[in-house]
């Protein structure tokens, strides 16, 4: 498990990069400066869990932890969920797509949670 969270960190940590360059150069163009802004949280929020992801990776290679795997699968569900809602209610102007980034972030807070208390349980 260890080796998947890690590896697709690093994806989600690249795919951070493409899509928030793009976001600043060719979306600016196409959507309002607050749309823009809306994009700009997504991609913020998945770098951000992209580096938690990897820190889990990094855990799950010394320990074994239901509660690191927990951690993980949160930190990937609240990326695609979280933000890729927030991409697709830009990039497609459909507002439904909203309704979908709560549940998102409640992934990224289950996914701290789990955290915390495998890293209480360490050592």
């Amino acid at each position: 498990m260890a080796r998947n969270f890690l590896f697709i960190g690093a994806v989600s940590g690249c795919l951070t990069v493409v899509i928030g360059a793009f976001g600043a150069h060719s979306l600016k163009e196409l959507v309002t400066p607050e749309m823009l802004l809306v994009f700009q949280k997504g991609v913020h929020y998945q770098g951000v869990h992209s580096l938690a992801l990897l820190a889990v990776g990094l855990l799950a290679l010394h320990t074994r932890s239901t509660a690191l795997t927990i951690s993980g699968w949160s930190f990937i569900s609240g990326i695609l969920l979280f933000s890729g809602s927030l991409y697709l209610l830009v990039l497609t102007g459909v507002n439904p797509w909203g309704m979908v980034t709560p549940i998102g972030g409640t992934a990224f807070i289950v996914g701290w949670i789990s955290l915390a208390l495998a890293a209480r349980r360490i050592g």
